[in-house]
């Protein structure tokens, strides 16, 4: 008799739908970046992550098929919180400056990332060998739009400012920053410092953008 595979093993990740199936995906998450910011990714093991959340071997199986699918999901779950945080800012700012827009919702992301940097250092890293080209992209192009939503209600918007390429460049500029500022320091970036550069390169994109006469990417 051949034996059913399992849901994860099949490539179908079962999705929790009862609170201590939930409770167990999330320690079993927890505890992988747990060991592999104490430990580094090459020592993170199925075992070793089972016994920090303190469940059974076999119950990782019902939610993950391996480590490295482990590690997409965390990457995945981690991007959404700071969708999530973006959208929240910048809803909330709605009506307000261009630029007051743009430092709420740098202020937002900054805050998610201060309790604890080291997590997020991990989270970048694993990033470059996990995140697919066509997730990765996806993911990118849905903070691109939240950006663009934010900078749409924001009550100086000229008609004729080119709102998706200033979406794109706002991501990239945050992004590009934090990344950086978290993989360079083993201790977690100076926050304040991060606030004041990534404010500084937005906002001075935003005001050029703004200003009259053709685009800077026309200016010869």
């Amino acid at each position: 008799m051949k034996s059913t595979p399992s849901p994860a093993a099949a490539g179908q990740r079962r999705r929790p739908q009862q609170s201590r199936a939930r409770q167990t995906e999330k320690a079993l998450r927890q505890a992988f970046v747990q060991v592999l910011v104490e430990r580094g990714w090459d020592a993170v093991t199925v075992r070793e992550v089972t016994l920090v959340a303190g469940t059974a071997l076999g119950s990782f199986y019902d939610y993950f098929s391996s480590k490295e699918d482990l590690a997409r999901v965390s990457l995945h779950l981690r991007s959404k919180q700071l969708l999530v945080v973006l959208r929240q800012a910048t809803e909330a700012g709605t009506g307000q400056s261009m630029a007051d827009i743009a430092a709420a919702a740098i202020d937002a992301l900054l805050q998610a990332h201060r309790a604890r940097p080291r997590d997020w250092a991990a989270h970048y890293l694993l990033e470059r060998h996990f995140s697919g080209l066509a997730a990765y992209r996806q993911m990118y192009q849905r903070f691109i739009d939240a950006w663009a939503a934010a900078l749409n209600h924001a009550s100086d918007l000229k008609p004729d400012f080119p709102l998706q390429d200033a979406a794109r460049v706002c991501q990239t500029i945050v992004y590009g920053l934090f990344v950086h500022a978290h993989l360079q320091s083993a201790d977690g970036p100076d926050h304040d410092r991060l606030r004041r550069e990534a404010r500084t390169a937005v906002m001075g994109y935003l005001r050029e953008l703004a200003r009259p006469g053709p685009p800077p990417d026309q200016v010869p």
